[in-house]
């Protein structure tokens, strides 16, 4: 493709000479003759440092956020935003082939997209997702780095999806990646909002700075699906021209009320009431927040135009995801549960779900991460400390950061527990440690990881999945 035919969808200055482009990059090693470098400057590096390389090497063009007299620049005033569209039309525009759906909120996204292509796929509509656990094209499975990713990623796996015939596709939004601008230019037509909690406040430095970052999603969507139990749920949507329509376990002046809730180990039942009509919901996933993610995902899918007793059909076959309140077969007289809950809301909606349902004791094995927001470690060390019968604290993904220090952050928040205490910073031995201590009828939760396969120390990530750590623990037993 052209060059000219590329810049077309970006407001910018400069001149150059046209030629085709073999490819679009902001990595300045992969920098090859005919490329477009895009300078995007970040917390640790900064693009336009190696904007003059970029042109020695044969770069077609670099793209710039200020002028550096460089032949070929092209400047524009944001070069996040730029690329994401450059991205997207050297791959043809997939996202106008497509049925954009996105899902935004701290916690809830991946089962509530993984619930939406579920009843798509059973009402016979080719879907695509994009996602925390994987990213799917129709049936076939590929895996994910990024919640949501970079935009020359996120645009091939587009590509794909659209050659492939898929109508829809189904995306987790993160808030890096709106604030990065990666889905920047992207039209949804349905776009659903979950809740918002503390997260990532490591990235964005103010919790008022990550609700900003998710609100841009509304902000490009025709039909906004809203938590209105949320807190947040006004401001997601105010100032925009999106359609609002609202879904709650508590209000009855929602547009979608959940009524005479049923929890049980084996699922949730619920009628699902509005204006004009009343369905019942079966959900073969535990746990009351999943009211909330259910709820999403038929609402989400019934303004996609799809009938609603169709789509409650189709929702009572899901049969969950993995990483989330997923029950690993050990043949053991307890319960051993896998959960990626990772922040101080997703620990307590996983510990309260089990405590509805659990027979014996809970024995809860978390950590936190090393090199993200530390005021939720003593947050998360209380919640587990008084909703668990025994908390094993121990290490996550500690990075570059010392795993006991963490350790002593989570520690911090309970001095007033009710809970067993248990420290163990290797966390393959604090899993062993709760497997011990764990009785008939007990629940052990093992949370933070969920999905994940790896561990992300101080020397690098490790192969880490803890189906394969429980497995090895017991057939030592």
């Amino acid at each position: 493709m052209k060059l000219s035919d590329l810049v077309k969808d970006i407001s910018y200055s400069g001149t150059f000479a046209d030629r085709e482009v073999t490819e679009i990059t902001d990595n300045s090693s992969a920098v090859c003759p005919g490329c477009i470098f895009v300078c995007i400057e970040g917390k640790r590096f900064d693009g336009h440092t190696k904007a003059a390389e970029a042109t020695e090497k044969g770069a077609a063009a670099v793209v710039v956020s200020r002028n550096l007299g460089l032949p070929n620049q092209i400047l524009v005033e944001n070069t996040r935003s730029a690329y994401t569209r450059l991205c997207a039309a050297y791959y043809g525009h997939p996202e106008k082939k497509l049925r954009m759906v996105g899902v935004t909120g701290t916690n809830g996204k991946t089962t509530t997209t993984f619930v939406i292509k579920h009843i798509l796929d059973s009402l016979g509509l080719k879907s695509g997702l994009i996602g925390t656990v994987k990213n799917v094209i129709d049936n076939e499975d590929y895996p994910a780095a990024f919640t949501t990713p970079d935009a020359n990623e996120l645009f091939s796996i587009l590509a794909k999806m659209a050659a492939a015939g898929c109508e829809f596709c189904i995306m987790e939004v993160s808030s890096q990646a709106l604030a990065q601008y990666r889905v920047d230019g992207i039209h949804f037509e349905t776009a659903v909002f979950t809740n918002l909690t503390r997260d990532h406040l490591d990235y964005h430095g103010t919790f008022e700075n990550y609700m900003a970052a998710k609100h841009m999603l509304f902000e490009n969507a025709d039909i906004s699906v809203i938590n209105s139990d949320d807190e947040a749920a006004e401001y997601m949507v105010s100032g925009t021209d999106t359609k609002v329509v609202t879904y709650s376990a508590k209000q009855d002046n929602s547009d979608f009320t959940a009524k005479n809730i049923r929890s049980s180990a084996m699922g949730l039942k619920y009628e699902l009431v509005s204006s004009s009509d009343i369905g019942r919901v079966k959900f073969n996933v535990p746990g009351l927040f999943n009211v909330y993610n259910s709820m999403a995902a038929i609402i989400c899918v019934m303004e996609l135009g799809l009938n609603f007793k169709a789509v409650l059909d189709a929702i009572s076959t899901f049969t969950g995801v993995p990483g989330r309140m997923e029950v690993l077969p050990t043949g053991t007289p307890y319960t051993v549960i896998v959960d990626y809950a990772h922040t101080p809301d997703g620990l307590e909606n996983v510990l309260k779900s089990l405590r509805e349902v659990c027979e014996g004791r809970i024995i809860a094995v978390f950590g936190c991460g090393g090199d993200r927001d530390k005021t939720k470690r003593p947050i998360m060390g209380g919640i587990g400390a008084n909703l668990a019968d025994i908390a094993v604290i121990t290490s996550d993904n500690p990075r570059t950061e010392d795993p006991m220090a963490i350790i002593e952050d989570v520690l911090e928040g309970t001095a007033k527990h009710t809970a067993k205490i248990v420290v163990e910073c290797d966390r393959t031995k604090a899993i062993a440690k709760a497997l011990s201590l764990a009785q008939e009828g007990d629940t052990v939760l093992l949370a933070g990881k969920g999905h994940e396969t790896y561990q992300i120390l101080s020397t690098g990530k490790i192969h880490y999945d803890e189906r394969e750590i429980v497995d090895s623990i017991l057939k030592q037993v």
